[in-house]
C-alpha cells in the first residue's frame, strides 16, 4: 500500500505537472456562474466541468484533477464517466473530502477548524470505488499580529494529519491544505513566520500521526504579503525568496510535491510567481520537492469568462484552458518565459481574491449548514 501510494504521490507531482482544483462546493462554483450571467443548476456545473475534461491533450500538462462529490460522479453529455475520461489522458480524479469550515470553539475572532473527520473513512472507501485516486482537505488560518492561535495551528494540524491518515488506509494519497489566509495587512515578513509555524506543526503532526511522507502532498500558500498591507505586492523575486527559505527550513526532503494553491492572485501573478519560485529552488539548492500548482481560479477565471458570454465557444474555451494548463506547466520547471503575445489571461490583471474564503461570522444564503453541536452557528462552505 505504502509503495502504491507513493508511486500516485510521485505521478501527481510529475516534472512541468499540477493539479486543477475543481472541488468548488455547489455554493462556491454557484457565485462564480451567477458572477458570469450564468445560472447554477446541475445541467450548467456539469457542462463547465465537462469543457476542462475533455480538453485535449490536457494530460500533457494536469497531472490530476480534484473534483467536489457531485462531480466525481457525472459523466459527459455522451454519457462517459468523467474519471474514465480523464484516465484516457493520463489524469487522475481526486475528491476533495472536508465539510467546509466551522468557528474554532476558544479561538480567536475568525479563527476556524473543518468539519469532516466523522464517517470519513466510510466515505473516502467509496470514493475509492468510483475511481479516486487522491483526496483533499483544506484548513484555514486567519493572520493577524497574535493570529493564529497555538490552539487554532495545533487544532488544524492534528485534524489535518488524521485526515491524512484515514486516506492513506484506504488507498488515497492525501492533499494537504493548510491554507494561510491572504485577508488582512500582515506583512510578508509575518506571513512567513506564520507558514513555518504552520507548515511545521503540520509536518510535526503527520508523524505523530503516522503518515507516510512519500504519500502525501503538501498545498500552501505562497509568502506573499496581506492583502491589505501597506505597500502593496511585492515582486516576484521577494515572493520566490521567503517562500523557498520557509519550506527548507520546515518541509522534509520525503514529501514529493509542494503544489501551491493560487490564493487570490491573477492568473498571470501565479505563473510568474511559480516560475519565480522554481528558478529560486535552482539557484540556492537543497530543494528536493517538485514545486508546482494546484490552481483552481487561477487555471479557470478566463475561461469561465470566455465560455460564459456564449457557451457554444467550448473549441476556444477548451484552447485557453489549454494554454493556462500549459503556462503554469512552464512555470512549474522553471522556464516560463512571456511569449509575444504575453500571458493567455484574458483578464487584464484583475484580482480573484474573493472574500469568502474564510469565516466571515455569517453565511450567505445557500451556503451554509449547521455548526456543530446545535448553537445555531452557521458554516460557510467556502472551497
Amino acid at each position: 500500500m505504502a509503495a502504491d501510494l507513493a508511486s500516485v504521490a510521485a505521478k501527481l507531482a510529475a516534472p512541468g505537472k499540477g493539479l486543477l482544483a475543481s472541488d468548488e462546493s455547489t455554493g462556491t462554483i454557484g457565485k462564480r456562474l451567477e458572477k458570469a450571467g450564468l445560472p447554477n443548476t446541475k445541467d450548467i456545473r456539469r457542462a463547465y466541468r465537462e469543457l476542462y475534461y475533455t480538453t485535449p491533450g490536457i494530460g500533457q500538462y494536469i497531472s490530476g484533477v480534484i473534483m467536489f462529490k457531485e462531480t466525481l460522479y457525472q459523466s459527459t453529455a455522451a454519457g462517459r464517466r468523467f474519471v474514465d475520461v480523464l484516465a484516457d489522458e493520463g489524469v487522475m480524479a481526486g475528491i476533495k473530502v472536508d465539510e467546509g469550515l466551522a468557528p474554532l470553539p476558544g479561538g480567536g475572532e475568525g479563527e476556524t477548524y473543518t468539519k469532516g473527520l466523522e464517517g470519513l473513512e466510510a466515505a473516502c472507501r467509496e470514493y475509492v470505488m468510483a475511481g479516486a485516486k487522491f483526496a483533499k482537505w483544506r484548513a484555514t488560518l486567519k493572520v493577524t499580529d497574535s493570529l493564529p492561535s497555538d490552539l487554532a495551528v495545533e487544532r488544524n494540524a492534528e485534524d489535518l494529519a488524521r485526515y491524512a491518515k484515514v486516506c492513506q488506509e484506504c488507498g488515497l494519497v492525501p492533499v494537504v491544505e493548510p491554507e494561510i489566509l491572504i485577508d488582512g495587512a500582515h506583512s510578508q515578513t509575518r506571513f512567513g513566520v506564520v507558514t513555518e509555524r504552520v507548515l511545521g506543526a503540520t509536518v510535526a503532526a503527520l508523524w505523530r500521526q503516522g503518515v507516510a511522507l512519500e504519500g502525501c502532498l503538501l498545498k500552501p500558500q505562497m509568502v506573499i504579503p496581506g492583502a491589505e498591507a501597506e505597500g502593496g505586492k511585492v515582486a516576484a523575486e521577494e515572493v520566490a525568496s521567503h517562500t523557498v527559505a520557509a519550506l527548507r527550513r520546515v518541509v522534509p526532503p520525503a514529501v514529493p510535491g509542494i503544489m501551491f494553491l493560487s490564493g487570490g492572485q491573477t492568473e498571470e501573478e501565479a505563473t510568474i510567481n511559480l516560475d519565480a519560485i522554481n528558478k529560486e529552488a535552482r539557484v540556492v539548492g537543497r530543494c528536493p520537492w517538485a514545486l508546482s500548482f494546484s490552481f483552481g481560479r487561477a487555471l479557470q477565471a478566463s475561461v469561465l469568462k470566455l465560455w460564459s458570454s456564449d457557451q457554444t465557444r467550448v473549441a476556444e474555451a477548451q484552447q485557453l484552458a489549454l494554454a493556462l494548463a500549459q503556462v503554469n506547466s512552464e512555470a512549474a520547471l522553471g522556464q516560463y518565459t512571456a511569449a509575444a503575445g504575453g500571458h493567455p489571461s484574458t483578464l487584464s490583471g484583475d484580482s480573484l481574491r474573493e472574500n469568502f474564503r474564510g469565516w466571515s461570522g455569517q453565511a450567505p444564503a445557500g451556503g451554509a449548514v449547521p455548526s456543530p453541536g446545535g448553537s445555531g452557528e452557521e458554516v460557510l462552505m467556502a472551497h
